[in-house]
């Protein structure tokens, strides 16, 4: 006897469809997994057995083969125990048709009551279901959500496997989980913090405003209470608001880490705030079964690095190529898997140990080397990527004592949407540049052009500054976002000279 079930697996951020090939002949009692299936696989048996014993459902018996195909690609984790509990059945005739495992994908985790379990990636499982023409998908009902997300795909919510057992039957189990994708869309965009709240810091605000206007990284320097995790935490409630395919493409890798916690649809753009004991790994992806790390999961948003020095050198130096190529590759002796890592690198520290350097109240207590010590943390490559440094500076009690009057995050967000505007019209032509920061070298000579006063400018802040041939190209990207901000089809001194004002903190500090 024999059968086949169509379930999946996911391989980086994308879905392979798995089939479950079970065979069943008489002899002594025997139960083999095959097709690299690793350890949590190879005991589904005693939990899908148990789940048969304990639902009243008929156990097979005899020499029992399942074969995950395709037979080269590892298999992790218990999401096959619900597809090959089915094949069982269906394999030892429980009345289940092959035309009705054939039109339907199933994924779930069994407990040995037989409830279903909800499991890790299953956005992915249903548009990879959707696209090799599956008309249904069975899933745990805290999974039925994300599903659902994926149009024209039947997505039924079990939660035990008799239920699933009759879905598939047709007698009878529950109906289609269905949700208006538009409004849980329009629902999820709310924000809980607002610009509003923030009490003066105008220059680091405007600095925020710029960096959301152009997709540019920040770097916060300023003693402690200055308010920099305050204005951090802010910066996602500026940004445009994530797309349909942003919004889908973030879900897919927090549905793969488990990590939407029963959402549908991940709809504002994601704030991650590592601690600075994460490792290179948690932040990056990886493992032996490699997972999405933190750089992924701020995809299309903000990774938050809360007092920068105090991360490991090896763990910022990994941080260099996803912020130059919005994409992190992780190689195994196997496979490669490649994770999308397109984020807002927004980074905050104090100006020396102590955190007083520049505090006008407190008086530093370091001593240069010190200083230097502590500065010398963060290298020189990495600085050169985060193209506004910023100063913050602790709020005087006049500023905190005025009645909230600053300007909501609904209108600086309408000035940043109207400056990506300008941008997505002027690198539509460009494959996978949609703002300022994304430009290479040949669209900054093409769209930064200066005239001669800009030049002189530029060249006498790169002089006085030591600044690197990176630093001089951030410059003119930061020129041009502040130009766009402005409606300016040309970018001016004055635009040219806010934005060496974001890098002035090079001379101050990091070169004495």
């Amino acid at each position: 006897m024999f059968s086949k079930v169509w379930s999946s697996t996911t391989i980086g951020v994308d879905a392979l469809p798995i089939v479950i090939e079970t065979h069943i002949s008489g002899g002594m009692p025997k139960y083999t997994v095959v097709g690299l299936p690793n350890g949590a696989v190879r005991e589904s048996l005693d939990r899908i057995f148990a789940a048969l014993s304990n639902t009243g459902l008929p156990r097979p018996r005899g020499k029992i083969t399942v074969n995950l195909a395709p037979a080269d690609v590892r298999k992790e984790g218990a999401a096959f125990d619900l597809p090959i509990a089915i094949g069982l059945l269906a394999a030892y005739g429980d009345n289940l048709s092959k035309a009705a495992l054939e039109r339907v994908a199933i994924m779930g985790e069994l407990a040995l009551d037989g409830q279903v379990r909800p499991v890790r990636g299953v956005l992915p499982m249903a548009l990879e279901a959707r696209s090799a023409g599956r008309e249904a998908l069975v899933v745990p009902k805290e999974n039925a959500a994300e599903a659902a997300v994926v149009e024209g795909l039947a997505v039924y919510p079990v939660a035990s496997l008799p239920e699933a057992v009759e879905v598939i039957r047709g007698t009878g189990g529950p109906a289609p989980f269905e949700q208006d994708v538009r409004a849980l869309f329009k629902q999820a965009q709310q924000h809980v913090v607002d610009f509003a709240e923030v009490r003066g810091q105008h220059n680091v605000k405007r600095a925020l405003e710029v960096a959301a206007a152009g997709g540019h990284n920040g770097l916060l320097v300023g003693p402690p209470g200055s308010g920099k995790t305050m204005l951090a935490r802010r910066l996602p409630t500026i940004l445009p608001p994530l797309s349909p395919d942003e919004a889908l493409e973030t879900t897919k890798i927090h549905s793969i880490d488990g990590k939407l916690n029963g959402r549908g649809l991940v709809a504002t753009r994601p704030f991650r705030a590592p601690h600075h004991t994460i490792s290179d790994a948690g932040l990056c992806g990886g493992g032996a079964h490699p997972m999405p790390g933190e750089i992924s999961l701020a995809h299309h948003g903000v990774l938050f690095m809360d007092e920068l020095p105090e991360f490991k050198r090896q763990v910022l130096e990994v941080l260099r190529q996803p912020l130059e190529e919005g994409r992190i590759t992780i190689s195994r002796a196997r496979f490669t898997v490649e994770y999308p890592a397109r984020f807002m690198m927004l980074a905050s520290m104090n100006p020396c140990p102590c955190g007083y350097l520049t505090d006008p109240n407190r008086e530093c207590v370091c001593a240069p080397p010190q200083v230097q010590r502590y500065l010398g943390k963060i290298s020189g490559p990495l600085l050169d990527r985060i193209d506004l440094h910023i100063e913050v500076t602790p709020v005087s009690f006049d500023e905190l004592d005025k009645p909230q009057d600053g300007e909501p995050s609904a209108a600086v967000r309408e000035r940043v949407i109207q400056a990506r505007d300008l941008q997505a019209q002027r690198y539509a032509a460009h494959h996978g540049v949609h703002c300022n920061a994304q430009m290479g070298s040949t669209l900054v000579r093409r769209h930064c052009a200066l005239d001669t006063r800009g030049k002189q400018l530029l060249k006498t802040a790169i002089r006085r500054l030591g600044l690197s041939a990176r630093a001089f190209d951030r410059i003119l990207k930061v020129s041009r976002t502040i130009a766009d901000l402005e409606g300016e089809a040309s970018i001016t001194p004055a635009h040219l000279s806010e934005a060496i004002q974001y890098r002035s903190l090079d001379r101050d500090w990091w070169h004495g």
